[in-house]
């Protein structure tokens, strides 16, 4: 089995492996089924001052990351000649992160995975190295590690050998289109705060696996109606076409 190797770029390495040093993913990391390298891109930088900005063309706030000391660190994570990792740089202005991607990425080599910094990084050097903008949500983060932090979690869990139990994976979140339904574990009565009682569903200690089945496809359904119109939108017009 080869191993999904991840190369970090950033100006804190000792940032990585962080949470995903714990777990299932620290277990998955000792056990060489995904490596990761956290590389300096302030290590790259020639001036006495470890400089590794400067101030943006054309004026405005900010220090913008400059493409020759990137461009030293990409050079550094690229070390093979025939390396086919994607090159991701983590930014708001990115497409989306979302599972079917998670999934295109745990099925290959791996990542390098660019974590800007300040107002962003040199366009040039992202035009000269065909990176991916990838963003893992609407809003703005300090860097780009957290981002690199949750893209790493979400592609390792996929790989082989890192969760026991494989059916659990095509039952979450988004893998068929749809939000989770509910869980529920003992015990089956409880008593909130509130002093409410407050019980499991019936169909779920009926024993009825096809009751079951229906009861959590329709929880799905209803889910993602009320939280996400967008990806229900999506999942209906999915429906419809694959029934024409």
């Amino acid at each position: 089995m080869n191993t999904w190797a991840a190369s970090v770029l950033t100006l804190y390495p000792e940032m990585f492996p962080g949470p995903l040093g714990m777990s299932l993913h620290g277990r998955a990391l000792e056990q060489e089924i995904w490596s990761l390298e956290a590389l300096n891109i302030r290590d790259q930088a020639t001036d006495r001052h470890a400089t590794v900005d400067d101030q943006p063309f054309g004026g405005g706030p900010g220090m913008v990351m400059r493409p020759d000391i990137v461009d030293l660190a990409l050079r550094e994570a690229v070390n093979q000649v025939d390396d086919q990792r994607p090159i991701i740089y983590l930014t708001p202005r990115g497409c989306p992160l979302d599972q079917a991607r998670v999934r295109d990425l745990a099925d290959g080599p791996g990542a390098i995975l660019l974590c800007g910094r300040f107002e962003g990084v040199d366009q040039r050097v992202l035009d000269a190295w065909r990176a991916e903008d990838v963003s893992v949500g609407d809003y703005v983060l300090s860097g780009g590690e957290p981002a690199a932090l949750v893209l790493l979690d979400a592609v390792v869990r996929l790989l082989p050998g890192v969760l026991g139990a494989a059916e659990s994976l095509t039952e979450e979140s988004f893998e068929s289109g749809l939000l989770e339904y509910p869980q529920y574990t003992r015990p089956a009565s409880w008593t909130d705060r509130q002093g409410n009682e407050r019980l499991v569903p019936d169909v779920l200690t009926s024993g009825h696996h096809g009751r079951v089945e229906q009861w959590r496809s329709e929880q799905a359904e209803q889910i993602t109606r009320e939280r996400r119109p967008d990806l229900w939108q999506r999942y209906a017009k999915q429906d419809e076409e694959g029934q024409e």
